[in-house]
């Protein structure tokens, strides 16, 4: 078939597709939050008596009984929320910005004026928000969490490797907390009919919704149903149970309607994840000629008093290249902030920007091209584990990408390049990689005798285009149009909906899918290949045709299926029992250094990936221009800036936290290895939406050092980080 369009796109380009908070149900009321001021402490009293005034309030609560609401859990601890701390149990405040209570009314107008009029009185406690800040308390993640999963990575002796090499790279680098700022705002409509709980949320994990609010609210999980047929961005935010969907359950019922909240913006930034603040020390060792003989990559990482999010930087940094020697470490900086999570390329984006940085300068003290020097120290088996991956084709991404990009006709000589207007023209590259998961998927096949096919499979859609994926799997298959294929996606009715995210998605989905194909051509009396008459089909068996199916990760047990039913975590990978598995990506980057104010531009950007098999083309050239936004927006604009005198973010509007705008964004050229990789799965797909982030930020960073001169070892890198640039502007260097 060539129909590559996005099935969904009609919808969404005309606002047909309904997302969480779009629905209004008859008799809605309103909720809001009332936020607490102080960085760290108890709420000694909260006043309710002016809101509760306010015209059309209906109730002000600020306290629930620990018999009608239980904690969640964290979601990396066995439980399903973003973080183990629920607001409004009792008088503990961990963190500005944290709810102390919620008001709702009739209307939304009611409901926010009301809220601003909640005061309280504090004992406070001091806090710390930084990682160096006083207060804050550092432990090493091995000895905290002493999990398998989560050791360090060691390989050899690489301190004594790196004493002994001819050349030695020391350098430390830092990443600013961020926000992931989806267009679409956290909040859920809920409401209770005959007994059972309707939730509709934008959210990437119904499975962890539907078990985690049966815990707390003491439900059985069938008397639960979560709809979320749209998310309006993820990008890991919405990866779990939000602390505002227990109480807007118990609020509903005991009003007998409706109710909805959406969180404002500034909420958001203090009542979901981030992704933490982190810093790096690399250190390299190599010959003369470039060859890595050894490599340690140690990580500070920020988060939360009440849970440890486990910190995973050097899963990718130590399979970049083949080193003889490695040692990764991991330190947890316990901060007074909710808990941090999981934000597009959550740990790859900032490890790989100091990791790609310093094996830059690596390239610039042995006199190599970047682009060669990473060419040599290539490999096709896994340093860590000795296993081949599965397939890997970084090589093929660095050489495609240099030729698209011209890169043969880079000066190296730093700040060398110029442009006709002036400006310093600098060329960065950098690798990335983000490793090969996948979960257990179930797959329902609805043949109908009108022809069509309907899909039911765990997944969400959230802009990634998984529905565009299965739907082309399907007409592919079959022979029949895409248009003929309805897929449901994050709905508990149709699938145990287990957490889309890690780039896993349409890996874990895709084959189900796949197997369930095989049984519905069984089930038609269908030859195993060529097209279908479904229609006919259908006919003859006297009634429409229907079949499930479900798949694990290679190697997976099992129990792994009753897991992901159960709204836990059920990952695989990258480690599988034969091989590794991860995707890959090459990132060539031009920025433009205007010479008097040094403002930093990006005109063009080529990025090569090896995803396995492209399922869906149009979708997935997408994917990797939005990674490359974010990319560069986390190199040159993006952070989230801790207020050390009072606690939260002091930056937690759009207005003051600068994401990347349509006029920043220029030219972004898109290829595809496109080999498939079926060790992974029959289908042959791998990851993408997060390897296309990675290595972004780096190969920005590396190409303002090539305009200027200058080494930037902090993320973003701002005009005042550039001024006064180090090199004269006398000399005529090349003009491009």
């Amino acid at each position: 078939m060539t129909d590559t369009r996005r099935v969904d796109a009609y919808e969404k380009v005309t606002g047909r597709a309904a997302y969480g908070t779009d629905r209004v149900p008859e008799g809605v009321a309103y909720a809001t939050l009332a936020l607490a001021r102080i960085g760290r402490g108890r709420v000694s009293r909260v006043d309710t008596a002016a809101a509760e005034a306010v015209p059309g309030v209906l109730l002000a609560v600020t306290r629930f009984d620990a018999g009608e609401l239980r904690g969640p859990g964290f979601i990396m601890g066995g439980g399903f929320s973003f973080q183990s701390l629920q607001p409004l149990l009792d008088d503990h405040i961990a963190y500005r910005g944290q709810p102390i209570a919620l008001v709702v009314a009739e209307t939304l107008v009611a409901a926010t004026e009301a809220a601003e009029l909640v005061t309280a009185e504090y004992d406070t406690e001091p806090f710390a928000v930084h990682l160096d800040a006083e207060g804050a308390t550092t432990l090493v993640q091995e000895e905290a969490i002493p999990l398998p999963l989560l050791a360090d990575i060691k390989v050899g002796d690489a301190d004594a490797a790196i004493d002994a090499s001819p050349v030695r790279i020391d350098r430390t680098y830092e990443y600013a907390a961020q926000h992931a700022v989806p267009m679409e705002l956290n909040g859920a409509v809920v409401e209770w009919r005959d007994g059972t709980l309707i939730v509709h949320e934008g959210t990437q994990n119904a499975a962890a919704l539907r078990h985690g609010l049966a815990e707390q609210l003491g439900l059985d999980p069938a008397d639960i149903e979560v709809r979320s047929p749209y998310v309006g961005g993820g990008f890991g935010q919405k990866n779990s149970l939000q602390p505002h969907l227990g109480p807007l359950a118990l609020v509903a019922r005991r009003l007998g309607r409706p109710v909805k909240l959406v969180l404002a913006r500034s909420q958001t930034f203090h009542n979901g994840s981030f992704r933490p603040a982190t810093r790096h020390r690399v250190r390299l060792g190599a010959d003369a000629a470039g060859k890595i003989l050894a490599a340690v990559h140690e990580v500070d990482q920020q988060t939360s008093r009440h849970d440890l999010f486990p910190a995973m930087h050097t899963e990718i940094t130590s399979r970049l290249y083949g080193f003889p020697a490695f040692r990764g470490r991991h330190r947890l900086v316990q901060t007074d902030v909710q808990t941090p999570g999981y934000m597009r390329a959550p740990f790859e984006s900032s490890a790989t920007f100091a990791f790609e940085s310093a094996v830059d300068e690596l390239a610039y003290a042995t006199g190599q091209d970047p682009v060669a020097l990473r060419l040599a120290n290539d490999t096709m088996t896994d340093p860590v584990t000795g296993r081949p991956f599965s397939t890997r084709f970084l090589a093929e991404c660095l050489r495609r990408g240099a030729e698209r990009f011209g890169w043969a006709h880079r000066n190296p000589e730093p700040g060398s390049m110029r442009a006709d207007d002036g400006s310093l023209v600098g060329w960065g590259v950098a690798a990335g990689t983000y490793p090969g998961s996948i979960v257990p998927a179930v797959a329902h096949l609805t043949a109908g005798a009108d022809g069509r096919v309907t899909v039911g499979v765990d997944g969400h859609e959230m802009g990634q285009g998984i529905r565009s994926a299965v739907a082309l799997l399907v007409s592919g298959d079959l022979g029949i149009p895409a248009s003929d294929v309805e897929v449901r996606v994050g709905d508990t009715r149709f699938a145990a909906q287990h957490l889309t995210a890690g780039s896993w998605g349409t890996a874990s989905a895709l084959p189900a899918v796949h197997s369930g194909l095989r049984e519905l051509r069984k089930h038609l009396n269908a030859a195993d290949t060529g097209e279908v008459d479904v229609a006919a089909a259908v006919e003859r068996a006297g009634h429409p045709v229907e079949v499930e199916a479900s798949t694990l990760g290679p190697g997976q047990a099992p129990e792994a299926l009753d897991q992901a039913k159960a709204g836990h975590l059920a990952i695989s990978g990258p480690v599988f029992p034969e091989f590794c598995t991860f995707s890959w990506v090459a990132h060539f980057v031009e920025v433009r250094v205007e010479p008097t104010t040094c403002r930093i531009r990006v005109p063009r950007v080529v990025s090569v990936v090896d995803c396995g098999r492209v399922a869906s083309p149009v979708t997935a050239a997408s994917q990797v221009r939005g990674g490359v936004v974010w990319g560069i927006g986390g190199a040159l604009r993006e952070e989230s800036l801790a207020d050390a005198r009072f606690g939260g973010f002091l930056n937690a509007t759009l207005e003051e936290y600068p994401i990347m705008v349509n006029a920043d964004v220029h030219r972004i050229d898109v290829d595809f290895v496109d080999e498939p990789d079926l060790l992974f799965n029959p289908v042959g797909v791998k990851g993408l939406g997060e390897v296309a982030m990675v290595g972004v930020a780096a190969a920005v960073a590396n190409a303002v050092h090539h305009a200027t001169g200058k080494r930037h070892h902090r993320l973003p890198i701002r005009l005042d980080s550039v001024l006064p640039t180090p090199l004269p502007f006398g000399p005529t260097p090349r003009v491009i």
